[in-house]
């Protein structure tokens, strides 16, 4: 039976719904009851915009791109490290009825364009940092129009960039600043919960990097639980990339629901961390892998608990969570399973002071800590004690808006203990993705036999809880990004002496992310160095896709059916660098 104090997964959609289900509406919502209040803190700049000058400047620009020719439903692009201009960009999407299809700042060269035709935009917003990647693949897009973000004299990407000369020739252009400067404005779109809100790129396994288009529901849905552990002066510290859905969506867009302040910067800084957290009286945020052993790594100081952050996300949860949390007095820490595609699939709240407090009482900010407490409860995920050990890769429980499966490879549900591919089904409509774009045989299957197939492996353990193995298919976490093996090979194949590649992840030296592997095979008679080849790869992939292990070999090992015997060359490589196999539990 269920427990009185647990809502059943009607009342907690019900109550989802109610809370309003288009992240523009309560935004405008808060715009209204509190205009004055700074909603984002940008600290690159120390620039402070209120909820009622950064409405007025996404409607000036969501003006500019009506003007450009965008009309609702078409896709517009935003490539650029400055945050600030990528949340404007997706505001003004969501006010004009455009969709949000950001591009990884890092991309250059194949996958740069690959994406950049694939999304077909309208409207391409182009930072100065970017434009150089920009220039030299725009001529291979139909990109009607292109707006140039220009930073002023003294701001602190100035001189990071520039717009090469014949820029966007022959393409409707405007300048960012000018759409801002100009004023305009245009009706209020009614936006529905099903309407289509974003284009997320997540990597592909198998051939190119996929599309998931996202309706404003599916927003909801992902910022749902983790908001209602928080209250109006609560401070969310945003510096994750808005090309991702952490930045994006978990960070800023739910702090369009609650009517939070967000402390916003283009990147993480180790050494800058604490004085921005200071700064802004930040109390929540993000703390990905690579993130935690930065910080852990600073001499200890008698003031470390001396700090705002009392409820903080580590995503994947780290084996030494306790200690962080007790060093730097975060009260919770919340965790799970997050997802381009499936939205918040798990989640879980590890109290780890319990009745003391470890955020000073004068620099508490949000709910009490029974209130947070409480909250987790109702939505009938675990709340456990910071002090028990918990195995690798915990997740906690799926949330009651999802049903969750761990399942073999036909479909068939596992036993506990047993790993199988983490699998959910949506309970209410629009909850997850509504598809792959324009890729319908990949959306057909993996929702086959009505499952969400997340790609990956997990279990569900004997007490109940559910817990995180590795990724599936080629699938490799590198720096805070997701990869893929395809995307490495087809890069490095792009070279004329290379005849075949295998990629394969190895642990890294710190934290629980990978680093790139490839074994190359060169085509006959041909020779090559191993500067030659990073060199090649420095020139086409972003920085943190470039093999730290590069290794040369005759032939790659294939199986009868002629797939790569990829374990093969990482148990090889594992025990050439003494590493040991990473295994669950």
């Amino acid at each position: 039976m269920t427990k009185p104090d647990v809502m059943t997964p009607q009342q907690a959609f019900a109550d989802m719904v109610a809370q309003g289900d288009v992240v523009i509406d309560r935004f405008d919502d808060w715009v209204k009851r509190h205009p004055d209040k700074v909603f984002i803190d940008y600290g690159e700049d120390d620039l402070r915009l209120s909820f009622a000058e950064f409405s007025r400047q996404a409607d000036a620009i969501a003006a500019g791109f009506v003007q450009l020719g965008a009309v609702p439903g078409d896709r517009v692009s935003v490539m650029t490290r400055n945050s600030l201009v990528a949340t404007l960009v997706m505001f003004a999407c969501w006010r004009s009825g455009t969709i949000y299809a950001p591009v990884n700042f890092n991309y250059k060269g194949k996958l740069l364009s690959y994406q950049l035709n694939d999304t077909a935009p309208s409207v391409f917003v182009v930072g100065a940092d970017c434009a150089q990647a920009v220039h030299e693949v725009l001529g291979e897009t139909t990109i009607g129009a292109v707006v140039l973000h220009r930073p002023r004299p003294g701001d602190h990407d100035a001189g990071l960039g520039d717009f090469p000369a014949g820029f966007g020739a022959g393409r409707r252009t405007a300048a960012f600043a000018d759409l801002i400067a100009a004023g305009g404005s245009i009706p209020r779109l009614a936006r529905a919960y099903s309407d289509l809100a974003n284009i997320i790129y997540t990597s592909g396994t198998t051939g190119p990097a996929k599309g998931v288009l996202q309706s404003f529901r599916w927003m909801n849905q992902y910022a749902y639980v983790m908001r209602n552990l928080n209250a109006n002066d609560d401070v969310i510290y945003c510096d994750l990339p808005l090309y991702h859905v952490g930045g994006a969506h978990f960070l800023i867009a739910r702090a369009a629901w609650s009517g939070n302040t967000v402390g916003l910067w283009d990147k993480f800084s180790a050494n800058a961390f604490w004085d921005r957290i200071a700064r802004t009286g930040c109390s929540t945020g993000v703390l990905v892998d690579v993130m935690i052993p930065w910080l852990m790594s600073a001499e200890p100081r008698a003031g470390d608990r001396e700090n705002t952050l009392n409820k903080m996300h580590m995503q994947p949860l780290p084996m030494n969570h306790h200690a962080v949390a007790k060093r730097f007095g975060i009260d919770f820490v919340t965790c799970g399973f997050g997802q381009t595609e499936a939205g918040m699939g798990c989640g879980a709240l590890i109290d780890e002071w319990g009745q003391e407090q470890g955020t000073p009482a004068g620099l508490w900010r949000g709910p009490s800590k029974d209130e947070v407490r409480a909250a987790m409860r109702r939505f009938g995920l675990p709340v456990i004690s910071g002090e028990t050990t918990l195995a690798k890769g915990f997740m906690g429980l799926p949330s009651p808006l999802l049903e969750g499966a761990v399942l073999d490879p036909q479909d068939n549900q596992c036993a506990d203990g047993e790993v199988g591919q983490l699998a959910f089904r949506p309970r209410f409509p629009n909850l997850i993705l509504e598809e792959y774009f324009k890729k319908p045989e990949a959306t057909v299957k993996t929702f086959r036999n009505c499952w969400f197939h997340t790609g990956d492996a997990c279990y569900r353990g004997k007490d109940g809880l559910w817990y995180f193995v590795d990724r599936m298919g080629g699938f490799f976490r590198v720096r805070g990004e997701n990869i893929s093996s395809y995307q490495v090979e087809d890069l490095i194949n792009g070279h004329p002496k290379v005849r075949a590649t295998a990629a394969v992840p190895v642990p890294a030296d710190v934290g629980d992310e990978e680093d790139v592997a490839v074994f190359v095979e060169l085509k006959d008679g041909e020779t090559m160095t191993e500067g030659e080849l990073r060199d090649h790869a420095r020139d086409v992939m972003p920085k943190y896709m470039v093999p730290k292990h590069i290794r040369f070999i005759p032939a790659l090992p294939l199986t009868p059916t002629n797939k790569v015997e990829k374990y093969k060359l990482k148990q090889q490589l594992m025990a050439e660098l003494g590493k040991a196999p990473r295994t669950p539990g």
